[in-house]
């Protein structure tokens, strides 16, 4: 089914004047549209760090910390550029392409420690989330660029996990993390969606385009570190209250 063909059925604002060329982007009812066919959505697909669990903030702040104890000074902002949303290997390439293949190793194990304690010290959902998930009736997963264990234990310290247990579905699962589609069509894929059926909640800009790249409508969440801008783009919804989700997949 041609990627292209994704959108949202939409409908004319009600505080519109009849005649005038604007439409709401709320969706009538929990479908899409695709080759002219009215599809209903089969799936939602989380993200977790930063979508699910308030972690990404721990994550940059750990990142900052590292580059300056090991040589490769980085702001919060450059940090959300280069990492946030990325998997592990691919920050690890990063590194090693900057400071070495050695350093890089190190990096990689001192991260793990640092995000791990960092986390037992007070990891929270995403505000609002507990509440947005109560009200969604629609099958749900978990595609994440971070690993097994890292999900396993974020979701666990912060109550989550068992939400999601069965349906997690890490990037070392895929031959190529986010922004390529492959992780969200693995998900799709093995929850028996359409990938044309499809929704992402995202906050990175990697992922956005990797639903984009899957044929999926993204909702991109503007409450953490990346901002609204970085979010924005064709088949994509920003918002900034994760209490607002329900309301904009119904």
């Amino acid at each position: 089914m041609p990627r292209h063909c994704v959108a949202w059925r939409l409908r004319r604002a009600p505080e519109v004047a009849v005649g005038e060329p604007v439409i709401s982007m709320l969706p009538v009812t929990r479908q899409v549209i695709c080759c002219g066919m009215i599809k209903p959505i089969e799936l939602v697909i989380f993200d977790c760090d930063g979508v699910l669990v308030d972690s990404e903030r721990i994550a940059a702040r750990v990142q900052v910390a590292l580059g300056e104890k090991l040589g490769w000074p980085l702001t919060e902002d450059e940090v959300v550029d280069r990492f946030i949303g990325r998997s592990h290997a691919d920050i690890r390439e990063q590194v090693a392409a900057r400071l070495g293949e050695e350093t890089a190793a190190i990096w990689s194990e001192q991260f793990e420690q640092l995000h791990k304690e960092a986390v037992d010290a007070g990891l929270t959902p995403v505000p609002g989330l507990p509440e947005a998930l109560d009200a969604l009736t629609l099958p749900m997963c978990v595609a994440s660029s971070g690993s097994h264990d890292k999900m396993r234990h974020t979701l666990g310290r912060t109550g989550l996990y068992e939400r999601f247990a069965g349906h997690i579905y890490s990037a070392s699962e895929v031959s190529r993390g986010k922004p390529a589609p492959d992780l969200f069509l693995h998900a799709a894929r093995q929850m028996g969606a359409d990938p044309a059926a499809c929704v992402v909640v995202e906050d990175s800009r990697p992922g956005v385009l990797a639903a984009r790249a899957a044929g999926m409508r993204a909702f991109g969440y503007a409450g953490g570190l990346t901002p609204a801008q970085r979010l924005e783009g064709p088949d994509v919804v920003v918002f900034h209250d994760m209490r607002e989700l329900p309301a904009l997949i119904k």
